[in-house]
């Protein structure tokens, strides 16, 4: 394969993970700090959604290093490989607990350890849970409990929840009314509009240090329509593109390059 980076004047492929982010300001990612700084202030549940690839955890994760250390600490956990037992175990050494065996005990270490932050040394507990969706009923029961704290009527800890859409699913369910009351953000992500993707297009490519043409406006146009509104789909269409433009020697990818790229990314 040809050195694609340096054909199209990159020092790296941005539309990869790597150990240089390259956000974009868009109109949706200033609505959603200010969602989150909102439950910063306020405390409490918040509910993030959206469909894959859509950046909910890039916001959250952006979101969540943006805080203070020394008024804010911050727990992240994913559910994609615990148990969950190990869910609540890594909570309580998140929280800086030595994790005890039973639930009951586990949950007296949460508590313990919330309440030693909020009201001893004034530090906001924040638990950010991704892959939330994936929660079962009784372990959302379990979080509202965990979570309860009857202190002149305020929460200790913001407790952020993301998300596909079938968490809301799952929360406007009766079974967790007493939950979905104390939720004080509700946010669902959309897709970026076809502006936003160009400057995102554009703003990657000259993060990595590309001065030059790199897809010519149907190419874009191309990307655009294929990824309807997801970065993550922008981001693999775009990559893919290089890969397979590089090996047809272009200095300019075309529309059907990414016709071709996409057809790739359809077959994965």
């Amino acid at each position: 394969m040809p050195d694609y980076t340096a054909r199209y004047g990159m020092e790296f492929n941005p539309f990869i993970k790597n150990s240089k982010d390259i956000l974009l300001e868009t109109a949706e990612a200033s609505e959603v700090r200010t969602r989150l700084c909102y439950l910063r202030d306020t405390r409490g549940f918040g509910v993030l959604t959206g469909e894959p690839g859509r950046g909910k955890t890039t916001a959250a994760r952006t979101w969540a290093a943006s805080l203070n250390p020394s008024l804010f600490k911050v727990f992240y956990s994913s559910l994609s490989s615990l148990t969950v037992m190990d869910f609540y175990r890594q909570i309580a050494s998140g929280l800086g607990a030595e994790p005890r065996f039973r639930k009951n005990e586990l949950f007296d270490d949460i508590q313990r350890e919330v309440k030693r932050y909020a009201l001893e040394k004034r530090v906001t507990p924040v638990i950010v849970v991704d892959e939330a969706d994936m929660l079962s009923h009784k372990v959302l029961s379990d979080l509202q409990i965990m979570f309860n704290f009857e202190m002149d009527s305020r929460d200790l800890a913001v407790i952020l929840l993301v998300g596909q859409p079938r968490l809301n699913t799952t929360l406007n369910q009766s079974t967790h009314e007493s939950l979905r009351q104390r939720i004080v953000m509700n946010y669902h992500m959309g897709g970026i509009t076809k502006e936003e993707g160009r400057r995102y297009i554009i703003r990657k490519l000259e993060g990595a240090g590309s001065r030059q043409t790199v897809f010519d406006p149907n190419a874009v146009e191309a990307v655009l329509n294929a990824a309807n509104g997801t970065p993550r789909m922008i981001n693999k269409i775009c990559s893919r593109s290089l890969m397979i433009g590089a090996s047809r020697n272009q200095d300019i990818i075309d529309a059907d390059t990414v016709r071709k790229a996409v057809e790739d990314n359809q077959l994965g």
